[in-house]
């Protein structure tokens, strides 16, 4: 019984004791590992700069050159259904304090997202988002604006940002019809943190009703309603030494809009109209200077089209030269009328698919009682994307 329980264990023994080193094959040739390929990332990016010289009365001959911005994009899968964006944002300083040290190019995130495709149907699609992320509006209407002539109505009027810390979900309808977008968001936009415990819930629904056809000439057309319900802390929040007490309700900061346009190569126009509702105080929130909250409702009326006056060939493929304008009218007050007009005229060349310039006039100018700087400024715009 000794000598058996030998003989089966010696082959066991054997086995582990192998006259070849670890890594090679019965005849000591080394076996090839196997190739760790790195997930694939996608890189892309967009930088403008222009020139501008000032002719109103204010800054007459005042002008510079400027690297307006320039994103950098980074978008790579994180397994199944997930993928993460990280696009930076390279801008100037300009916020007074900030700048006392460094009056540069600075470098910041504006979106930075873990993105899951929880609907991947062939009729539904959708997906979730958590962290930096559009904002419900003005990523929108940059599909139809360039953002590197000027900001979008919607932004330049103040009513949110572009970018914000949150949650949100895009359902994309069948057969092209459309899209809806929600956010929860902090409210202050991605170049500040949270500052208090208010969130802003904000939706937009865009609907394509002509997108399933290729044929049709109405097939860009996209009409929008949106709407964003939010809310900021009162300046007396914490109190202070004379005051009455906290406030801790919350003073509206709420807008809705309504948007209408389509991107073909004759031309490209977009119109809106959009509110805003903010409430303000006034007073020190003391007995001789009592808090009052004041409301201030304000619109916006928009319109802006790109022409290509030129079409060569049958292939339609554009001529480099685009006539541009837009029109913005910003009323800060309805109940005084306060507002200011900003004016955009100008042409745009296509120097390459990736690259154009714009020689355009700007010009902002109060109405009635804006709180805004009048200005007359002539631009050349460069941009270019990879």
């Amino acid at each position: 019984m000794r000598i058996g329980f030998a003989a089966l264990l010696l082959p066991v023994l054997a086995y582990g004791q192998t006259p070849y080193p670890p890594g090679a094959d019965t005849a000591g040739r080394p076996v090839p590992k196997p190739e760790q390929t790195a997930p694939p990332i996608d890189f892309s990016g967009i930088v403008f700069a222009h020139y501008q010289y000032r002719t109103d009365e204010g800054a007459r001959s005042a002008n510079r050159f400027d690297v307006e911005r320039a994103y950098f994009t980074f978008r790579m899968p994180a397994g199944q259904r997930t993928s993460v964006r990280i696009t930076t944002d390279v801008f100037q300083q300009t916020t007074p304090g900030s700048d006392a040290f460094y009056r540069g190019w600075a470098v910041r995130a504006k979106y930075a997202y873990l993105q899951y495709n929880y609907l991947t149907g062939s009729s539904w699609k959708a997906n979730a988002r958590i962290g930096l992320l559009h904002t419900v509006f003005i990523e929108h209407d940059e599909t139809f604006w360039p953002r590197w002539i000027a900001n979008s109505p919607t932004e330049r009027a103040g009513f949110f940002s572009s970018a914000d810390a949150g949650l949100a979900t895009s359902i994309a309808l069948p057969a092209r019809m459309g899209e809806l977008y929600a956010t929860l968001t902090n409210g202050p936009g991605y170049t500040s943190r949270e500052t208090d415990r208010f969130k802003d819930i904000a939706a937009r629904l865009t609907l394509t009703p002509w997108g399933g056809s290729a044929e049709s000439p109405l097939k860009t057309l996209a009409v929008t309603a949106w709407g964003y319900k939010g809310a900021i802390a009162s300046a007396f929040v914490s109190g202070g030494t004379g005051q009455v007490g906290r406030i801790g309700e919350a003073l509206r900061r709420d807008r809705w809009g309504i948007h209408g346009a389509s991107a073909t190569r004759p031309l490209t126009f977009g119109i809106q109209y959009g509110s805003r509702i903010d409430e303000g105080e006034t007073g020190s929130n003391t007995v001789p200077s009592p808090r009052i909250v004041v409301d201030s409702t304000g619109t916006l009326a928009s319109a802006y089209a790109i022409v290509r006056p030129f079409i060569l060939g049958r292939a339609s493929r554009s001529h480099p030269l685009s006539v541009l304008g837009r029109f913005d009218r910003v009323t800060t007050n309805t109940s005084t009328d306060d507002a200011w007009n900003f004016l955009i005229a100008g042409l745009i060349w296509d120097l390459s698919s990736r690259a154009s310039m714009s020689v355009d006039y700007q010009e902002a100018l109060s109405v009635r009682g804006a709180p805004i700087t009048p200005a007359k400024t002539w631009f050349a715009h460069f941009v270019a994307r990879f």
